[in-house]
């Protein structure tokens, strides 16, 4: 069994792969936590919660000052009675007040993972992949119950949490603080380590020590955002890429989230994950509930490496899904940098033309299809085509590509509306919006309110009519913008904070509807590029348009941060044009191609401007890929160089038996008198020995591993990549 309880000592001792998480009753069926970390057979309080008695640290029992919640390592604390850390919850009563006092109830543990309503979470196959345990704590006075949610996977070191509120009371109460997961570490020696960053240059890797007080990322855009991501990781001081401990916590959740660390003032570390509780309520009337999404807790023995795979392997296996979880993934051109809103069915047909005798197996016609759009300031919600810019239609667009043996993929902004627009005028309150109030445009569009069934069943019908009459087998899903003015019509007072948990909700309805109305369409996620890359996406859309920016030096940095957490079968990633239209740079066909092949290898510029020397050029980048495509897509991957640290990057892919491996190294600026380098791979059988490909050379998989391989001297000036293949010998 994955998790057990000692009856006697009353501890739940949860055992995932390789690691065990330990928590049980105190004093009054409070519950604490014990341990986390590398598996242990059995748990006997060798780190024992020790009484003392602490200075201006209350003690919720008269006459014993060696007891108190201020100090406490909680499983799911609260506010009011002690302890002044920040609460995992907090409610408001009818009465004004918000102390509560939960306290253990039951537990169920059984075979198997259940699904949460309405929410996008990990699953499995069948019920002997799982182990789940449901704590329920109670504060009897007013009726609440709170259940803890714990998931143990039998072969990964993940354990999943989520809570879920229920009121039992007999007076309406109010949630305003609701997060899903919390852990009380019992000191604060870590390194935090986050992916912040902005449009265009999403998921940068910073790491900073811990200090006295709060640290957090979050978003309140009503979007995971560009700006930060849910994930959060704490590393050992020592830990490395390879070694050490870390703890990754990441949120299934694609709105509005907190994810913080306190470390209070006798140096313990607190942290939580969950929605962000600014401008957030939730009303719960008797007999209600209310679900908290799913947070993904990792650890790792060996450094972010083993996290990485975790992750990967976890989502890979248990988050994504439909016919395209395992499919490899198509070489596809976009037209969007090719031509913007200017475009029309012959030059869609040239692109695909040469896209097809390039190898290219799919054209996507990104923005400017439908009904006026000829810029980005018109026309958003009105989704029927532009009978002046296609007079013949998408069936007739649609035909063209077919017809030059490419699939036909198009281009969606679902959840927004031009205030120029047929959909607006005849319905101005079907934006997100207060009253009274202006409502602010961001790209001059507004956001449609998906809280609304009335809202999403309309778009959902004028998106179901396209997809319905075309043979589309690609779409690609772009959100442009954050939320303002958040309020909705359709909701009284006393529920407006519920806003964008509901919008958020009725994402998660809209994605589901469509995704399972049309299996066959491989469905990519975007929000102004990367704004919107979380596992909330995933569950739904199997890929995500990693950044707007296309850039081959930025994007290292992107798609290396990215790759902590995400799989590389997630990232959408185009060899674009030069100069470069985000930054303006100039590198080699080669180096973009590389950098691109090192996720889902896509175009993006205008194939009929290439001359005959880089349509060759693209035409043997096509060729490599799709030799490679199985193992980049679904292999193992390992960061070797880091582009946060110097100007060199690498990484390697293998395949799980350790046969094939393909190295990618990179070099952005030149330096005078530069060392001769070496790279020491990972992840390859020091048992095996491996030919380098296109060579007569073989290497001990332990000599590749231990000493490295050399990085060519041929390698000359600013810009430059190269690329090593090896198969293990028989």
């Amino acid at each position: 069994m994955s998790i057990l309880f000692d009856e006697k000592n009353k501890i739940f001792h949860l055992k995932a792969k390789d690691t065990s998480y330990v928590m049980g009753l105190v004093r009054d069926n409070y519950l604490a936590h014990f341990y986390w970390g590398r598996k242990i057979n059995n748990y006997n309080h060798t780190n024992q919660i020790q009484p003392l008695d602490r200075s201006f640290s209350p003690n919720p029992y008269q006459g014993d000052r060696t007891f108190s919640l201020d100090w406490l390592p909680q499983e799911y604390p609260q506010h009011g009675n002690g302890d002044f850390r920040s609460p995992a919850y907090q409610v408001e009563l009818s009465n004004g007040t918000a102390v509560t006092d939960l306290r253990y109830k039951e537990h169920r543990i059984y075979e198997g993972k259940p699904s949460l309503e309405e929410l996008p979470a990990t699953y499995i196959h069948s019920d002997d992949e799982a182990e789940t345990l449901e704590v329920v704590l109670e504060d009897s006075i007013i009726g609440l119950e709170v259940t803890l949610q714990y998931t143990v996977f039998e072969n990964y070191n993940g354990i999943t949490r989520a809570t879920k509120f229920e009121n039992q009371g007999k007076e309406s109460i109010k949630l305003i603080r609701a997060l899903s997961a919390n852990v009380d570490f019992r000191d604060a020696e870590f390194d935090m380590l986050s992916l912040p960053g902005a449009w265009g240059k999403e998921r940068h890797v910073e790491r900073q020590p811990l200090h006295t007080g709060i640290q957090s990322v979050g978003s309140i855009r009503g979007a995971s955002s560009h700006q930060q991501n849910p994930f959060l990781a704490l590393l050992r001081k020592d830990a490395t890429e390879y070694s050490g401990e870390v703890y990754g916590f990441n949120f299934v959740y694609s709105g509005n989230f907190l994810a913080q660390v306190e470390v209070d003032q006798f140096s313990t570390a607190r942290l939580s994950v969950g929605i962000h509780p600014h401008n957030f309520t939730w009303l719960l009337e008797k007999e209600e509930a209310f679900q908290t999404p799913e947070v993904v807790m990792v650890y790792s023995a060996a450094g972010l490496s083993e996290m990485s795979h975790t992750f990967h392997n976890l989502y890979k296996n248990h988050l994504l899904r439909g016919e395209f979880k395992e499919k490899e993934r198509p070489i596809l051109v976009n037209n969007w940098e090719a031509t913007y809103f200017d475009f029309d069915a012959e030059k869609v047909e040239q692109i695909a033309k040469v896209g097809s005798e390039l190898g290219m197996e799919l054209f996507v016609l990104d923005d400017g299809w439908f009904k006026k759009r000829n810029s980005d300031t018109t026309s958003l919600g009105d989704w029927f085509v532009d009978n002046e810019k296609l007079p013949a239609g998408l069936e007739d667009v649609a035909k063209r590509v077919n017809n030059v043996n490419m699939e036909f993929g198009l281009w969606f902004e679902p959840e927004m509306v031009s205030k120029d627009s047929d959909l607006y005028r005849e319905h101005p309150d079907w934006c997100l919006h207060v009253p009274n109030r202006h409502r602010t445009e961001s790209r001059e569009q507004l956001v449609l309110d998906f809280s609304r069934e009335d809202v999403r069943a309309e778009i959902t019908k004028r998106i179901s009519a396209i997809l319905s009459s075309v043979p589309i087998t690609y779409v690609k899903w772009d959100m442009n913008r954050h939320l303002t003015e958040v309020g909705s019509a359709l909701l009284p007072a006393e529920r407006q904070k519920e806003t964008s948990h509901r919008h958020i909700l009725g994402v998660y309805k809209m994605m589901e509807d469509l995704t399972t109305a049309f299996p066959h369409i491989l469905f990519e996620s975007c929000s102004g590029g990367g704004g919107r890359f979380d596992p909330g996406m995933l569950y739904y859309m199997p890929q995500t348009w990693t950044s707007d920016n296309t850039d081959a030096v930025e994007r290292l940095k992107i798609q290396y941060g990215t790759s902590l957490v995400y799989p590389i079968v997630s990232m959408g990633a185009h060899v674009s044009d030069i100069p470069n239209h985000q930054v303006h740079r100039y590198a080699p066909l080669k180096m973009r191609g590389d950098v691109a092949m090192a996720g889902n290898l896509g175009y993006e510029l205008d194939l009929t401007k290439l001359t005959d020397e880089e349509k060759q050029a693209v035409k043997e980048q096509i060729v490599e890929y799709k030799e490679i495509r199985r193992l980049i897509q679904y292999g193992n991957f390992y960061r070797l160089l880091s582009p946060f640290e110097g100007h060199e990057t690498a990484w390697l892919f293998t395949d799980e038996a350790k046969e094939e491996v393909v190295v990618f190294y990179y070099r952005v600026l030149a330096e005078p008198a530069a060392p001769l380098r070496s790279i020491k791979l990972h992840g390859l059988d020091s048992e095996k020995s491996y030919e380098l490909i296109g060579t007569d050379k073989v290497y001990g998989g332990d000599e590749l591993m231990y000493s490295g391989i050399h990085i060519p001297i041929s390698l000359q000036g600013d810009f430059q990549s190269y690329v090593w293949k090896f198969k293990a010998k028989r």
